[in-house]
Formats: structure tokens, sequence, C-alpha cells
């Protein structure tokens, strides 16, 4: 099971704003910066985003490379998808795809796909046979 992923932004106050405007309705919010200079020599800052009690991905400061991550964010029904991907976009994220149903990957997989600020791929989707529908 795969417990945490470092991401490299080139702004973490605007990455923070960013995230934070992005993932808040899919449940997902900043709890827990962590001040690596007060724990460990050459630890980077991190501001973890986490839901359910559960950290997922840490913000850092670092050099970014376009198109270096993929990262997918899930939802727990289409409206949410819609939802997150108007934030995003209102955050100042740039479209790849609007919501709806991506067939060559399933008939039952809704998505939309977004680059954040560092053009990073965003995906929020939704697949309604992981909830149980």
């Amino acid at each position: 099971m795969l417990d945490h992923v470092f991401l490299s932004v080139s702004n973490i106050d605007r990455s923070i704003a960013f995230y934070t405007a992005a993932l808040t309705s899919l449940g997902i919010i900043n709890h827990l910066d962590y001040d690596g200079k007060e724990r460990q020599a050459g630890h980077p800052d991190l501001m973890g985003f986490g839901a359910k009690g559960r950290m997922l991905f840490w913000p850092r400061h670092g050099s970014v490379a376009p198109d270096a991550m993929h990262i997918g964010f899930a939802a727990d029904s289409e409206e949410m998808v819609n939802f997150a991907y108007a934030e995003a976009l209102e955050a100042g994220a740039t479209l790849i795809h609007p919501p709806g149903p991506q067939l060559h990957y399933g008939p039952r997989y809704y998505a939309a796909r977004v680059k954040d600020l560092d053009v990073d791929n965003l995906d929020f989707f939704y697949k309604n046979w992981q909830h149980g529908s």
C-alpha cells in the first residue's frame, strides 16, 4: 500500500492555496505541516494533505519538471468530480479534459483532468464499482 508522496512545487504558499481550494470538496485538507529543519538536518519542510485521518501527499518547495507527476484523486460521486474540477479551474488549474465518462478506461469510469500550477496532471475520478454501487 502506498503511504506517502512528496510533490515538489515551485511556490509553496501558492500551491497550498491551490490544493486547499481544489481538494477540500473531496474531503482532502491541509492539516499537518512538518518543519523539516527542526527535526532532521537537510529534511525539507512539508505541507501534508490528507483525509479520514491519513496523510496522502506532501507538497514541498523544490525543483519542478512539468508533467513529471500524475496524481489521481478519488471522489465518492460524479458530482464530486464535477465540483473538484470546477474548484481547481477557479484556483488556477488548466483544463486537460472536462468531466465525463472515460470510455477508454472503462464504461463506468468518470473523470476530469487538469494541470496544476506547476503543470502536473491531476485526475479527479469516480469509479462506481469501487463504491459498491
